[in-house]
């Protein structure tokens, strides 16, 4: 049986200098784990009617998904590193299930249909 597919997307804010900033980083990731994920950068304010209600504190906020089953949820360093590793955990099946009440159940179909 095939594992789900994961989802890796970066929450963020056209306003946010860090968020700019963040993108090469994002954007190498991508490169990194072509065919082994699936990548989308979506501005929450942007695609707000889109995506609904999602509390985000800090910015970047990256949310990881295995199939629809989130099990990252959390702001990123600036560190390519850290982003690579959290990725080669979820594509592993290493990763538990994120325990959020606030984060919609539908939020990994929302952002996989803005691919």
């Amino acid at each position: 049986m095939n594992a789900p597919r994961v989802l890796v997307a970066c929450l963020c804010a056209g306003w946010c200098g860090s968020c700019r900033d963040y993108r090469p980083t994002f954007d190498a990731l991508a490169a990194e784990f072509a065919g082994q994920a699936e990548f989308v950068w979506a501005d929450i304010e942007d695609e707000a009617d889109r995506l609904g209600e999602i509390d985000v504190e800090n910015f970047p906020t990256l949310m990881i998904a295995s199939g629809d089953v989130p099990c990252f949820f959390g702001p990123v360093t600036p560190q390519p590193a850290t982003a690579a590793r959290l990725v080669r955990s979820a594509i592993a099946g290493e990763m538990g299930r994120v325990q959020d009440p606030g984060l919609p159940a539908d939020l990994p179909a929302r952002l996989r249909a803005l691919a």
